[in-house]
């Protein structure tokens, strides 16, 4: 081989070897960008906490089947986009309602979870069995815990009754089983079928026994929505204050103590629509009140001017739940 042909051979080599180089670090930086945009679009598996502080106790999550159980939920709530979207969104709405009522009853804080993940914060939420509302009463047993429930009033969907309801049976849970844990698995499964589990298995608390799926999977499901809405930018939910649903603007609330013979003509009177004045009081169920009892009933009337939505005036009630 002359010297010409070495020479062109060794150019040959040369430039064919820089383009290898050249697309192998091109392939590289693409999967490096993929993976980053892989990121950007939510499409990983977020952390699980080591443990978790719910009610007050610290929960260990290391135990190979607490790790995994947790895992299953945080990846449920985190790539059910629209629900998890949702219930942040609500919750603006309706926080600052039912703290202060959990926190009168003495019931932990955390225990607002429980109620977004009952009813998806919907307050007009109705499951297939019939329970209704963001806590989700059957109707005898919201019955049971003085709400009152027929075709004309059902205060299930009244928000402050209901969660003082809630925190009734709440409270009997815990003076029975004296872990809060436990107390949220026998408001999802019955206390009947909780005290069944722990006097077969020998165990007291419901995180460490064989429960219903639904149950076991009701008890990490609390967590781990507590995690998420802890810090939702950490699981791909990234919004502006303008995106939350700011609270009903109350311009004022009416005793009423008679029969009224058509809501939408009282909505009228007070420049609303029926629909309107549903809104803000979901637990008007028809468009008369026959009041046979002579009941006394507090319906708050919304500022018909201030229900015109104005995202930019909306502040969140969380300021962790927003990008700003």
């Amino acid at each position: 081989m002359n010297l010409r042909k070495i020479f062109t051979f060794t150019l040959s080599l040369v430039i064919a070897t820089s383009a290898l180089a050249i697309l192998s670090s091109a392939c590289s930086m693409e999967n490096s960008n993929n993976q980053n945009d892989d990121e950007k679009r939510g499409t990983y598996s977020p952390d699980v906490p080591r443990s978790m502080v719910f009610a007050g106790e610290k929960v260990s999550l290391t135990a190979q089947d607490r790790h995994e159980r947790m895992d299953r939920e945080i990846l449920s709530f985190t790539y059910s986009h629209i629900n998890t979207m949702l219930m942040i969104k609500r919750a603006n709405r309706l926080f600052p309602i039912v703290e202060p009522i959990l926190k009168e009853c003495g019931i932990p804080d955390d225990f607002k979870y429980l109620m977004i993940i009952e009813s998806n914060g919907d307050i007009e939420a109705r499951s297939p069995a019939g329970a209704g509302g963001l806590w989700q009463f059957l109707e005898k047993t919201g019955r049971e815990y003085g709400l009152e429930v027929n075709g004309e009033v059902d205060e299930r969907y009244n928000i402050e009754k209901a969660t003082k309801a809630a925190c009734a049976y709440l409270k009997e849970s815990y003076a029975k089983y004296g872990d809060w844990l436990t107390v949220a698995a026998s408001y999802n499964t019955g206390r009947a079928n909780v005290d069944k589990r722990i006097a077969a298995q020998r165990e007291k608390k419901a995180i460490d026994l064989v429960l219903l799926p639904e149950t076991s999977r009701y008890i990490f499901r609390l967590m781990a929505i507590k995690s998420i809405f802890t810090n939702p930018k950490n699981y791909g939910f990234n919004l502006r204050s303008s995106d939350l649903y700011p609270p009903l603007p109350i311009a004022k609330t009416i005793t009423v103590e008679n029969s009224v013979a058509n809501w939408a003509d009282f909505a009228k009177k007070h420049g609303l629509t029926y629909l309107q004045l549903h809104e803000a009081n979901p637990w008007i169920r028809s468009t008369t009140l026959t009041n046979k009892n002579k009941k006394t009933y507090q319906v708050k009337i919304p500022d018909a001017k201030a229900l015109h939505y104005n995202p930019q005036h909306t502040k969140a009630y969380n300021i962790k739940w927003v990008t700003e």
